[in-house]
């Protein structure tokens, strides 16, 4: 079945107007909204948990008591540059990195409390 000439303008009337020519920056527009409500919503509290965490961790001494991640609890008696040493039962210390510690003992880890 194809068109015959006085049924094209019916067709011509039913088909979708012109598209107006629209700015670039408002079609941007929207890529800017959820960049941003990524960056409030998702990498902002990021950022601050982890300076909540890294400013946990260089204020390690000795005498703190500590639980790792995974699950260790310990006495510190000896922070350096890229470890610490807990000792966690009469003589026996054992070193560990840093970022293994999550929290103080009794408390709730560092990264989980709210900012």
């Amino acid at each position: 079945m194809t068109p015959t000439a006085h049924s094209l303008p019916g067709l011509l009337a039913m088909a979708a107007p012109p598209a107006l020519a629209s700015s670039p920056l408002l079609q941007l527009l929207p890529f800017v909204f959820v960049i941003a409500i990524f960056y409030f919503l998702v990498m902002l509290p990021m950022k601050r948990r982890q300076k909540k965490v890294d400013e946990f961790l260089s204020a390690l001494k000795n005498g703190d008591r500590v639980v790792t991640s995974g699950g260790i609890m310990g006495e510190v008696t000896r922070v350096s540059e890229d470890g610490i040493q807990l000792q966690i039962a009469p003589s026996v210390r054992i070193t560990i990195v840093r970022t293994a510690v999550v929290g103080y003992q009794g408390q709730p880890p560092v990264a989980d409390q709210s900012a």
